[in-house]
């Protein structure tokens, strides 16, 4: 879920409870979590809402003044439903976190992750991506993901979407710019 970095740091503190979307079809499910830039977010209720029937308490728990300001900032093509989503910051820790940490893998694990990679790799339209990204990330951290891209050969948004998958099973780690591997990862680079 994108969220506008003006929210980032009231959605952290607490002081941004509600957010308005319009999309042509529900996007989230309440009792959710979604990782975002502002970090984890649950998402506790989902209601649409017609704009002119936004109240000003809502708006303001948006980070908007006024309704007026938040019904001007709703995208998305105007006649499509407008969603009031309530949300809070997630309170426990991104489990990948924990996952990404744990260096002691056992024979199991070493094959679990090394099948889980083989089937990224089958069902990949370019090809298998899966050890090229981790020995170039291995031997390029902090490098900006574009010039990880060229130098492989890909464009920059499918790169991306491929190293979160590898973030997912907790093989590496993003930084401000590019990327490290994790502590597992690592593990798993010098066991497989």
């Amino acid at each position: 879920m994108l969220i506008e970095k003006r929210l980032h740091q009231g959605i952290r503190d607490g002081t941004v409870t509600v957010m308005f979307r319009r999309w042509k079809r529900r996007q989230v499910t309440a009792g959710n979590t979604y990782r975002t830039a502002a970090g984890r977010v649950v998402v506790d209720e989902v209601t649409e809402v017609a704009p002119s029937r936004i109240r000003s308490a809502d708006a303001r728990a948006a980070g908007y003044p006024s309704v007026a300001a938040a019904v001007a900032d709703l995208r998305g093509t105007p006649g499509d439903p407008v969603f009031l989503l309530r949300i809070h910051l997630a309170g426990d820790e991104d489990p990948r976190a924990a996952l990404a940490a744990a260096t002691d893998l056992s024979t199991e694990d070493v094959a679990e992750i090394t099948r889980r990679l083989a089937r990224l790799d089958r069902a990949s339209t370019h090809g298998p991506w899966t050890d090229d990204t981790l020995a170039i990330i291995q031997r390029r951290p902090a490098v900006r993901a574009g010039d990880l891209a060229a130098e492989l050969g890909r464009e920059m948004l499918p790169f991306k979407v491929d190293v979160r998958k590898l973030k997912n099973l907790g093989l590496t780690l993003s930084l401000e710019v590019g990327y490290r591997l994790s502590p597992r990862g690592e593990a798993y680079v010098r066991l497989r």
